[in-house]
């Protein structure tokens, strides 16, 4: 603590100042406050006092800018500094508590050094996480090549779509930078377009389109991936099931909101339809099974029209419970 008069000339001084600045009080008393002002500071920090003498108030000083304190032997260090206008026999003076803040910014500084090195950390398991699935997703495709069975074929595709899907995640948040959450809109975008080129030979018969609202609907990274397995495996359903070899029609992906605490999301497409007696819950398609195990993990609810084609809609909460967190 500092005592000043209008002139700015140190009246009084506590124990706790001479110990930070590293002075004897009978050496500060009689002398400018602004000895314990770095030098480069000095003149600026006459134009304040005098400022502050012209409408004294209790006010923290600089406000959004860096003071620093100068020792005795002319070294720095970070303070915080209150004033307060205190009316005496002799005019106002003002009292400045004086707090050194050299370990709180140590403190920040090593906060900033942890978020920077776990920042590269992730950015480089989620670099090799996206290497690794993109490696797997190439030696899908080569077997594929290989298989003489048709059906093998399909079932290594499907595979490889899935993997890709997992693999966008990845991708987006190491582009983005944001390893907390993605736009699911941008996101489905990727994906829809990898969906279609892996079945670009359906293409002018098929059409695939996402309709996603004007503003972002953001995804953490729990929901991101189960997420997007869901749509690559109902999307390649109906690319698979939905048509005959001649028929023409569309699927449409889209996106809502249900006020602030649930996403939205259906897949439809205007096909042949499922047949009346098939039950999803008793399903042997490992598709439609991964389709009941997405939806759970996403602690959300499914629901099927199949009037005009085949209709696919979830409802899921934007955020897990704190229990529920897997």
């Amino acid at each position: 603590m500092v005592m000043i008069d209008q002139a700015g000339i140190i009246v009084l001084v506590n124990a706790q100042t001479e110990r930070m600045f590293d002075y004897d009080r009978q050496v500060l008393i009689g002398q400018p406050v602004e000895i314990l002002v770095p030098e480069r500071f000095r003149q600026h920090h006459r134009s304040f006092r005098a400022g502050y003498f012209g409408d004294p108030a209790p006010r923290p000083m600089g406000v959004g800018r860096d003071l620093a304190g100068c020792r005795a032997d002319g070294s720095e260090f970070p303070i915080e500094i209150g004033l307060n206008p205190i009316a005496t026999e002799a005019g106002t003076m003002v009292l400045a508590s004086i707090i050194d803040i050299t370990e709180r910014r140590r403190a920040q500084q090593r906060l900033e050094d942890a978020l920077l090195e776990k920042t590269v950390l992730l950015n480089e398991v989620h670099h090799r996480v996206k290497n690794n699935l993109q490696v797997i997703t190439s030696l899908l495709n080569l077997q594929a090549d290989f298989a003489a069975d048709p059906r093998l074929r399909a079932i290594l595709a499907e595979s490889c779509g899935r993997v890709k899907a997992m693999a966008l995640t990845h991708q987006l948040l190491y582009e983005r930078k944001d390893f907390s959450r993605l736009d699911l809109g941008d996101y489905l975008e990727r994906l829809v377009q990898s969906i279609r080129t892996s079945y670009r030979a359906s293409g002018d018969r098929i059409g695939l389109r996402l309709q996603s609202p004007a503003t972002d609907v953001q995804l953490d990274l729990e929901r991101a991936i189960p997420c997007g397995l869901l749509i690559n495996e109902l999307v390649t359903n109906s690319y698979k099931h939905a048509f005959t070899a001649e028929r023409h029609g569309e699927i449409v992906i889209e996106i809502s909101e249900d006020a602030d605490t649930l996403i939205c999301l259906s897949v439809s497409d205007d096909g042949i339809g499922l047949p009346p007696e098939a039950d999803l819950a008793q399903s042997s398609s490992l598709g439609l099974q991964l389709v009941q195990l997405f939806v759970e993990q996403l602690h959300g609810a499914l629901s099927v029209e199949r009037e005009s084609g085949t209709r696919f809609s979830i409802r899921f909460p934007k955020r897990f419970a704190a229990k529920e967190i897997p």
